[in-house]
């Protein structure tokens, strides 16, 4: 079923061509059995089916600190990084989002500094999908691809309408059919071909597999996926920045498909091998809700395989049964003497009010799995009280409003008279 807005059709057009024409794609490489390809709209490997990802030219000129500082704020500031050569078109002024202090979930986590990524103010659609759709979509561009989509949770369906549009892309974005309401409408409001389908995240996803395959549409998160992902890694690259060129101690993150975990892991390694940081890399710890959580599972069991679940969380932006990056995430945890936790949606939803009433940050129900996990790992003692620790925001609270449905104190109504407000004073609302 294809959904639209009964609005007028509006002629737009698309933007006015610039530049963007000596645009190229990277090769791709199986990060299993190292086959390599030219740059192409694939990420699977033909020969043992592993993921594929950019190759980086060896000995390419790195900019040093000083010239990154002196860029334009966005994610484009770390291009030697990101998988062209050329020059970009699309979504120039995503990334660089805030890196805040909180004294207060220091004190509770039992920590030396907790710093917040703020990417519930990423641009353009609130979340940091933002960061991996500025990437795929000129990927998308550079292969001559005129049709973007995507399967998503919520917040990739917004990323790619958002940008799509601006971009003049026509855009098959392609859903659970129970997504929250919110997210149903900051992806309607751009004008994409919006299909919610029966089913949950991994039945979407089965689908638009065989999308791309049929149409040869750019579907970021599928066919795309080599190049989408890079996107992640420009988180590392600002928090290392922003904390003045050195790296934290801990990193917490939610996982959904664990694309996030490996890119972080990849974005500290990469800058510490550029040498424009020193000192240990970060232990990287990743969170789901315990509804949809086997990612957790696989780093508690051991191995190499995740065994697929059901999901059953309201966390619905991380609820994917059987991630594509998940034994990835497992190893990068591990290798960097990380750990995982799981949390009850009881406890994400606190997470929230926590986030908020301490920091002034309103996420989604994904942050509040952060913070709820971030609050099980102290109690789990897998924090040090030197530890410098950052949590990863991915998304913004007014896209996952009504999950807080029920749990937040009413507001008294009065007559504008100045008695009725002397009447709640010194009460606790």
């Amino acid at each position: 079923m294809t959904i639209t807005l009964d609005l007028p059709s509006i002629a737009l057009g698309k933007p006015a061509a610039s530049s963007g024409r000596d645009l190229r794609v990277l090769p791709l490489v199986c990060k299993l059995c190292h086959t390599t390809y030219p740059g192409t709209a694939s990420a699977t490997c033909e020969e043992c089916l592993g993921p594929l990802e950019p190759v980086y030219p060896a000995g390419r000129a790195l900019p040093s600190a000083a010239q990154i500082g002196a860029r334009s704020p966005s994610l484009w500031r770390y291009r030697e990084w990101l998988p062209f050569e050329g020059t970009p078109v699309h979504s120039l002024d995503s990334g660089f989002t805030p890196l805040l202090e909180s004294p207060s979930l220091a004190r509770l986590l039992r920590v030396a500094r907790v710093w917040v990524k703020n990417d519930a103010v990423s641009h353009p659609s609130l979340s940091f999908k933002d960061r991996v759709v500025a990437t795929a979509l000129n990927a998308a561009h550079a292969l001559g691809l005129d049709t973007v989509g995507c399967a998503s949770t919520g917040n990739l369906a917004n990323a790619v309408a958002a940008q799509a549009a601006r971009a003049g892309l026509p855009a098959w974005i392609f859903i659970p059919h129970d997504l929250e309401p919110a997210k149903v409408v900051g992806t309607l409001v751009y004008h994409p071909h919006l299909v919610r389908v029966r089913g949950n995240y991994d039945d979407v996803n089965r689908l638009c597999s065989q999308v791309a395959d049929r149409f040869g549409w750019g579907l970021v998160n599928i066919n795309l996926r080599g190049y989408y992902g890079e996107g992640s890694k420009t988180m590392a690259f600002e928090i290392a920045e922003q904390l003045g060129w050195r790296l934290p101690s801990a990193v917490v993150a939610p996982m959904a498909g664990g694309s996030l975990l490996t890119k972080l892991e990849k974005g500290f390694r990469e800058f510490a091998e550029a040498g424009l940081v020193s000192g240990q890399a970060p232990r990287l710890y990743g969170t789901q809700a315990q509804g949809c959580a086997p990612i957790v599972n696989l780093v508690k069991r051991g191995g190499e395989a995740v065994e697929p679940v059901i999901p059953r969380t309201i966390a619905r932006s991380l609820a994917i049964g059987n991630p594509a990056d998940g034994r990835f995430a497992a190893r990068a945890i591990r290798d960097t003497g990380g750990w995982v936790a799981g949390v009850s949606d009881e406890d994400l939803l606190t997470g929230i009010r926590l986030l908020a009433e301490s920091t002034g940050v309103f996420t989604e129900t994904a942050g509040g799995v952060t913070v709820a996990g971030a609050l099980a790992l102290a109690e789990a003692g897998r924090f040090r009280s030197d530890d410098e620790v950052v949590l990863c925001i991915t998304g913004n609270g007014l896209k996952t409003a009504d999950a807080l449905e029920g749990t937040l104190p009413a507001a008294p109504i009065i007559n504008p008279k100045i008695r009725e407000l002397e009447a709640l004073h010194g009460r606790d609302l």
